[in-house]
């Protein structure tokens, strides 16, 4: 997938308007020309993560779905600063401090073998009956892990023995992400630069 400046502009928008929208009067989202911007009505899973002063304050997304992208990005921008489990509820005073960033998927293919995993490349989604998790390809990359350490921590984060990728050949499947953040850095005031 490819997706324009333009494209990834209107995505960051829409995340922000919809965070925004939880504490002011926004009606829907904004309307999309997806004649003039046809990848925006694309079918396919995402992540919004939410960062203030550069820790994690958030991230939800989906694997797949049934709606254009853009309206999965204005759905999923609601639910990372609300419902991540981890997190408190962000309030609206966190809201103009918050940097967005947007993981767009390309659909999951099945791990055949561990030493296919390409680090900065590949996320990961572990699919066992006792555990289900997904790290996206940044976590690896920001937290220099290798192979197995990226391993290790999708059996942590699925709340399965972290090692438990030692003992058998799980059932994993990669997917690859292309990856946007806003731009404009903000002060702690929350005041744009």
């Amino acid at each position: 997938m490819f997706l324009t400046k333009d494209e990834k502009g209107i995505l960051l928008l829409i995340a922000r308007q919809s965070i925004e929208s939880i504490f002011e009067d926004f009606p829907s989202m904004p309307e999309i020309d997806y004649a003039r911007h046809p990848s925006l009505a694309l079918r396919t899973g995402c992540f919004v993560t939410l960062n203030k002063h550069k820790q994690l304050r958030g991230c939800i997304g989906y694997i797949s779905s049934n709606t254009p992208l853009g309206e999965t990005i204005w759905e999923v921008a609601k639910l990372s600063a609300l419902e991540d489990p981890r997190f408190p509820p962000v309030t609206s005073e966190e809201v103009p401090r918050l940097l967005i960033e947007i993981s767009v998927l390309t659909p999951p293919v099945p791990l055949t073998n561990y030493n296919d995993i390409k680090i900065g490349v590949h996320g990961l989604i572990l699919d066992e009956p006792e555990a289900h998790g997904l790290l996206l390809p940044q976590v690896a990359v920001e937290n220099h892990f290798s192979s197995n350490d990226f391993l290790t921590a999708l059996c942590q984060k699925a709340g399965a023995d972290p090692h438990l990728w030692r003992t058998r050949f799980l059932n994993i499947k990669t997917f690859t992400a292309e990856v946007f953040r806003e731009e404009q850095h903000r002060d702690l005031t929350g005041e744009r630069k």
